[in-house]
């Protein structure tokens, strides 16, 4: 009989499967190495198992020890399933931007989770960074796996994942594509690739945010390109010891949205249910497809699952808040169709400033229509408010009707966004929209900014 003796005989020997309708303008032939097919649903189980056999070895993790990683969620996963088999407890310590269904996952596998701000830097106390080199070091009997600088993770991808590639291309792969993180991915497989054929052509996905593309070409750690990004997996704010920079070839970025954006489209033209990392790297590809031709072989590494992604990027409330959803506006009812639940905050003529700022305060919003029993009379905004305060400062018990300007602009919901636009242009701060239903929407400059792709 032929079977696993445990889940973790089941990591590595993933398939290739060839890419089609996203790639139908690239002249090579695509293949993805689908990691998914791992237990834990990641490439990161390779490094994981191999990082504890290794610390393991040489006596860095005794028995009953408890692990303590800093992980987007997929290092964790692939650390709980070792830690299962082999009896250690485990600490994740992750960023707040990570997805709520990696830190489930996590708990749902038994490991502790402990979540820390993304906003800040690297060796800023409250950093995932810092939490995990201060956990390991109060924690009796553990072991810090520190993915980044480890030497396992790199060499698990040079033992595994490049023989693989090799072998399942018998050796006519030409390129090789994948999203940074911590670099072991790309520095095991490129290195082994590179010894097999130095005419391979290593290229990493970095995302906008993240120091990788400009080191490469320049060795200069430039700290104005960090920034907070809400691409996962790839990407960083540091230089992990396992990005072996010698190996790569060039990197490419890829926007938020455009790495959201294509992890949706490979779910739905490839029918390949992937993770955020995914959407980046087959849209890094086709930004590089003028580097390839007919003859060539491309390997995709796609990272992990997509069902750690299902209240993200597969979710169209949380693309549209985003503005990564791909939808036609062209009217005023294309900008206002997301909000006809909300009421429209008005204000009368008889009631005060302080009423008007308060509605200002509690909606959160800067500009409000006035009314009287016959309809839209006037508008109020914040330089409105601003001017009148300048003049009176006891200006919040004066009538709205004394200081308010004129009304805004109503259009028709068929109205174009062009015509919008040009009358926002032209000094007024909002424009209202009237509904089929007899009721009005009103469109701010935001709402046209929002929309721009």
């Amino acid at each position: 009989m032929k079977y696993a003796k445990n889940i973790l005989e089941t990591i590595g020997n993933t398939p290739l499967v060839q890419l089609n309708a996203l790639v139908d303008e690239v002249d090579a032939l695509v293949l993805s190495k689908y990691e998914t097919f791992n237990p834990g649903n990641s490439v990161k189980d390779r490094m994981a198992l191999k990082m504890i056999e290794d610390a393991e070895a040489d006596g860095r993790l005794q028995p009953g020890a408890t692990i303590i990683e800093g992980t987007s969620g997929n290092t964790g996963m692939g650390l709980a399933l070792v830690a299962i088999i082999k009896g250690y407890k485990l600490i994740c310590v992750m960023a707040d931007k990570q997805s709520k269904e990696k830190m489930d996952i996590l708990r749902a596998v038994g490991a502790k989770v402990m979540v820390c701000p993304t906003n800040v830097e690297p060796d800023d106390p409250r950093s995932y960074y810092s939490v995990s080199k201060r956990l390991a070091e109060e924690t009796p009997n553990s072991w810090y796996v520190n993915q980044y600088d480890n030497p396992s993770n790199a060499l698990a991808h040079y033992e595994s994942t490049g023989p693989e590639i090799w072998e399942q291309t018998e050796g006519r792969v030409t390129h090789f594509i994948v999203g940074v993180g911590t670099g072991g991915t790309i520095s095991g497989v490129g290195k082994y690739l590179k010894e097999k054929n130095p005419n391979i052509k290593i290229w990493g996905v970095d995302t906008y945010g993240s120091v990788f593309k400009k080191y490469h070409e320049t060795g200069i750690f430039d700290e104005n390109e960090i920034y907070s990004y809400i691409t996962e997996g790839i990407g960083e704010d540091i230089l992990p010891a396992n990005v072996d920079f010698s190996v790569i070839d060039g990197f490419t970025k890829v926007t938020d949205k455009d790495a959201a954006v294509y992890t949706q489209r490979l779910a739905k033209e490839e029918g390949m249910f992937l993770g955020n990392s995914a959407g980046a790297a087959i849209k890094g590809l086709l930004q590089l497809k003028e580097h390839f031709s007919k003859e060539d072989v491309v390997v995709i590494l796609f990272h992990d699952h997509g069902s750690r992604y299902v209240g993200k990027m597969f979710n169209d409330d949380w693309m549209r808040e985003r503005g990564f959803l791909e939808e036609e506006v062209s009217t005023a009812s294309d900008l206002v169709k997301d909000h006809l639940e909300k009421s429209l905050i008005t204000v009368k003529t008889e009631e005060l400033v302080s009423h008007a700022i308060e509605r200002m305060r509690k909606f959160k919003i800067s500009q409000i229509p006035v009314i009287d029993s016959e309809g839209f009379v006037g508008s109020v905004d914040e330089s409105a408010l601003f001017t009148a305060f300048l003049e009176d400062k006891n200006t919040g018990s004066t009538p709205i009707k004394e200081i308010m300007n004129a009304p805004f602009p109503v259009v028709n919901a068929k109205t174009s966004l062009d015509e919008i636009s040009k009358l926002i242009k032209n000094g007024n701060p909002a424009v209202l929209v009237a509904l089929e239903n007899g009721g009005h929407h009103i469109i701010t400059k935001y709402d046209v900014i929002s929309h721009i792709k």
